[in-house]
């Protein structure tokens, strides 16, 4: 995929437990590192886990800038593909954008997955100087960045300092897309969202949950967290609502 050193604790998570799968996803400018508790206490519950590293993450903003919402897409695919080849049934989460991506693939894929968990999804970032650059022809390269919008004190995520702008419409063509596939998406869901989040207006939540085709869908508030709560105070409980929600659906 790359030539580039990955930066350290952005590397992918891998394990082999039964027969149910669970693909995991990172968010936008974020790295693995933002999923790992969370994928290795659904591994030790017994899962089968993949955590893959989304192109142009946990690398340099340069090479994001020239990674695309199909690239992100196509790696996904790819680890939901090896899933299901090895699994009964396939889950998929994932933070941010990741949740963004995890809705797009049960529209993509309806039927073929089992049930999803997005956490702090955006369909609608509700940022009008943000949308202005995407496509902006005096747009400046980068933007300062969006990591650790975190509650609890000491936790950093590991993403990148700035945001490239050529990312920024790639990430608002993925919302567009999504949001209109959310009525395809007919697998159970919980929908997992931040009462107070700096990076992704809590909004989106309530919203998706409108929108999704699914019959059986939940909202879960989070009270305690920020954007990035798979590493925030309520990563416990994330990691918890989240097994017993694959076990009810297995």
């Amino acid at each position: 995929m790359t030539s580039l050193p990955i930066l350290a604790g952005a590397e992918p998570f891998s394990a082999d437990g039964g027969p149910v799968g669970v693909l995991v996803c990172h968010g936008f400018t974020g790295s693995p590192q933002s999923m790992r508790f969370f994928a290795e206490q659904l591994a030790e519950g017994g899962l089968t886990v993949r955590l893959p590293r989304l192109r142009g993450h946990g690398t340099t903003p340069e090479e994001m800038s020239v990674s695309s919402a199909e690239h992100w897409i196509r790696d996904l695919e790819a680890a939901f593909e090896e899933l299901r080849g090895r699994c009964e049934k396939v889950f998929v989460t994932g933070l941010s954008m990741g949740g963004t991506l995890t809705l797009y693939l049960a529209g993509a894929y309806a039927g073929q997955v089992a049930g999803i968990i997005p956490i702090n999804a955006a369909i609608t970032l509700n940022s009008p100087d943000l949308a202005g650059l995407a496509f902006h022809p005096a747009a400046p390269p980068a933007v300062p960045g969006v990591g650790s919008d975190i509650k609890k004190p000491g936790v950093t995520e590991l993403a990148y300092p700035v945001v490239p702008v050529p990312a920024v419409r790639q990430l608002y063509t993925l919302m567009a897309v999504t949001r209109e596939l959310l009525p395809r998406i007919n697998c159970p869901a919980l929908v997992v969202t931040s009462r107070e989040d700096h990076v992704v207006p809590p909004m989106n939540g309530p919203l998706i949950v409108e929108l999704l085709g699914s019959t059986d869908k939940r909202l879960l508030w989070l009270e305690e967290s920020y954007h990035v709560a798979t590493l925030d105070n309520d990563k416990e409980r994330i990691a918890e609502e989240t097994l017993a929600f694959i076990r009810a659906h297995s």
